[in-house]
């Protein structure tokens, strides 16, 4: 099987009779001394789920917001069923039948439902009759594409996966037959992630037209028809999925080989590290979020804990980390007993060579408007190798931070660049090299790959197995479920805030798992399992 490039896509095009829906002709564009977008050329065949593939930042948000009107290429044609339009902004965009879903939602939380599906289109200076229409519209994209969602809520109220059926629905009811997606299951649970896909197979077969951005090969293997490959800015290939396989996929990406599989030698656990004991955590509502909880990590090991989404898991590991308080129960760490009903505080668990990968790296994790180099040393900034006298070394930090750069492979390597100018993937290597390179007994991980690309995805798998093989001790929450299995060593799986199963990675499966964190007892998954 071989690839075709963009030239023998543009040449077999001619003889193809059926005119794609979408069509980008030569598309430039540059930010700066940076050229995001070269050359690129497109087709996209009308009712198909086309896949855009590539690294964080190969260019593939960049061209579809040129498509979606947020930018303006440099140079280039954009054409829709075959005629060539000028997509100024957005509303022009809705006005050719494109719509687009964010990565980051673009809702207003303490709207309603229907509110939030008007704003921006709403007709006449009244908006009870704009309102009364979207109730009808609603019910109708309801029935027919299996987007069931309470008109009434406030999206505060609803889970992410609700709140993306939202912007589905918005965009359709603005009449979109082209549907761009961004990432839309980096947020997601395992069943909301099905459920999209069902809605998606759905608006192919009413003639809508999507467009999937994803770094997740098996998502692009299992919904799409054809998929579309970029680097460094480039459209470099395109094919038929049927004609594909994701190794051949993650070369493209990168331009190497990727080992899709973590390679691990058996792990020898030592002493523990970590002791958790009857650990109980409410919210600010009085709601427990983790019940009786206990469990233990040793050095040498990782282990996994697995569950859907909102079951206690990132509760848990901010305790651990210092920054939320418990309402009963201790945690112990190499020998001191905390006390865990009292604020404990970051730099108590740092000195205790406590590190933490936040779950969300944008919130927790860094400060996005300051440089590459002051993110490397948040949280140690008062450290005597960081600072002398309340003043930062920042001589010294400067070349730390640069080596970083390059162990890390951080890219651009500038320490000087905002972290919010890094891909993703950037971001979060930014943040394990900050964690791994003061070299802690206990790395606490959440969701370390949540929106990572392949090449990325690979080498932080591999960062988190030499801590473990230089015998330190990792305790990692992740959604994938694939994830935790390569990971671990053993799996723990919370439902409802408590642990409902222990496992060995190597005697059990995605199947008995997801069964666990569905809230089956182990003789009900066990007998499942039969």
């Amino acid at each position: 099987m071989s690839l075709k490039t963009t030239n023998e896509l543009d040449q077999g095009a001619n003889a193809d009779q059926e005119v794609p829906i979408i069509e980008l002709v030569g598309i430039n564009k540059s930010f700066g001394a940076v050229q995001a977008n070269k050359d690129i050329c497109l087709r996209v065949a009308r009712g198909s789920i086309h896949g855009i593939v590539g690294e964080n930042g190969a260019g593939k948000s960049t061209m579809m917001s040129i498509l979606y009107g947020f930018y303006q290429a440099d140079s280039g044609i954009i054409k829709i069923n075959g005629q060539q339009v000028n997509i100024t902004d957005s509303r022009a965009a809705i006005a050719a039948g494109i719509g687009m879903v964010h990565q980051h939602f673009m809702l207003v939380e303490n709207f309603t439902v229907t509110e939030n599906i008007v704003l921006g289109a709403e007709e006449g200076p009244w908006l009870g009759p704009s309102l009364a229409k979207a109730r009808r519209v609603l019910a109708d994209l309801a029935k027919e594409y299996e987007l069931e969602v309470d008109p009434d809520a406030l999206i505060s109220d609803l889970s992410v996966g609700f709140q993306q059926r939202v912007e589905i629905l918005k965009a359709l009811y603005r009449g979109a037959d082209i549907l761009i997606l961004d990432e839309p299951t980096g947020v997601l649970t395992p069943s909301e992630a099905d459920h999209l896909f069902r809605i998606f197979r759905q608006l192919k077969s009413q003639g809508k037209t999507i467009i999937l951005i994803t770094h997740k090969l098996r998502e692009i293997m299992a919904i799409t028809d054809t998929v579309s490959v970029m680097r460094q800015g480039a459209m470099t290939a395109q094919v038929k999925t049927s004609e594909t396989t994701p190794a051949q996929l993650a070369e493209l990406m990168v331009g190497r080989a990727i080992l899709l599989d973590v390679e691990k030698d058996e792990a020898h656990p030592g002493d523990v590290i970590l002791k958790v004991n009857n650990l109980t955590v409410r919210d600010s509502k009085k709601v427990s979020r983790v019940k009786d909880v206990s469990l233990q990590v040793r050095k040498g090991e990782i282990v996994g804990i697995a569950g859907v989404a909102g079951n206690g898991q990132s509760e848990l590991l901010e305790v651990i980390a210092g920054i939320r308080k418990a309402q009963k129960g201790s945690v112990e760490i190499s020998g001191h007993v905390l006390d865990v009903e009292r604020s404990i505080g970051s730099q108590k668990m740092r000195d205790l060579k406590v590190s933490h990968v936040p779950e969300d790296r944008h919130k927790k994790g860094l400060v996005m408007d300051f440089q590459e180099w002051e993110n490397s040393i948040l949280g140690f900034q008062n450290n005597v190798e960081n600072a002398g006298f309340a003043i930062i070394r920042q001589r010294q930090v400067l070349d730390r931070a640069q080596a970083q750069m390059v162990r890390f492979d951080i890219r651009p390597n500038d320490t000087r660049l905002k972290a919010a100018n890094f891909s993703g993937g950037n971001q979060q290597k930014i943040v394990l090299a900050r964690e791994i390179e003061c070299e802690p007994d206990l790395l606490l991980v959440g969701q370390p790959t949540r929106g990572v690309d392949i090449g990325a995805i690979e080498f932080i798998h591999k960062q988190v197995i030499a801590m473990r093989d230089a015998g330190k001790s990792v305790l990692l929450v992740s959604v994938e479920l694939e994830e935790i299995l390569s990971l671990s060593d053993r799996i723990l799986v919370m439902f409802d805030g408590k642990i409902v199963g222990e496992r060995r990675a190597d005697e059990t499966d995605e199947k008995e798992l997801g069964l666990l964190m569905a809230g089956m007892e182990t003789k009900q998954a066990a007998e499942a399992q039969l």
